[in-house]
């Protein structure tokens, strides 16, 4: 079936990818420990946000703001900046980010960076298991605080504030956002 040489190729292939592994994830885990992830340009963390899993960027995706209700297909993942405010929709029992969410937050992070705080909220729709909504909701919230980490946001100049209210009001894909407001 295989020859003794094409079994020697499939080992030597073998070691070499494992080593290559180890070696990412020593420099990975090196880098982190170091604080290199923090001090990352923002046009590369913005790269790296944009290649995140769950974040789904695609190519040809429209701009940020450049999606509204009358253009985006209701369910559909969508990020819109409106008046200083950056709201994240969400389809329907997802906690994925839209493409475009790294650009939409670039004022949130130069904000921040001129010593504002970013306030990240997160609201649901009145479909469904109110449990699991505002778990959902939760998620969501936690979704774009984690794209504010990647793009260099320290833990201490963002806060997660639950609204008083977390049922938002118009329609359902309306309703299912996260919201960040610098303060």
């Amino acid at each position: 079936m295989f020859s003794n040489d094409d079994d020697q190729g499939l080992v030597l292939g073998v070691v070499f990818g494992v080593i290559l592994l180890a070696i990412a994830t020593v420099l990975g885990v090196a880098l982190y420990k170091t604080g290199q992830r923090g001090a990352m340009p923002a046009s590369a963390a913005a790269a790296a946000v944009v290649s995140m899993p769950g974040l789904n960027a695609a190519a040809g995706a429209p701009a940020a703001g450049e999606a509204s209700a009358g253009t985006a297909m209701p369910d559909a993942a969508r990020v819109v900046v409106e008046g200083g405010v950056v709201k994240f929709y969400f389809a329907s029992g997802s906690a994925d980010l839209a493409p475009g969410a790294a650009e939409a937050l670039g004022d949130v992070v130069k904000g921040v960076a001129a010593g504002k705080k970013a306030v990240i909220s997160g609201y649901h729709d009145t479909t469904g298991d109110p449990v699991k909504n505002e778990e959902l909701s939760k998620q969501r919230a936690f979704a774009v605080r984690d794209a504010l980490a990647a793009l260099g946001i320290g833990e201490d100049k963002m806060e997660l504030r639950k609204p008083a209210d977390t049922t938002a009001s118009g329609n359902n894909a309306e309703a299912r956002r996260v919201e960040v407001t610098l303060e």
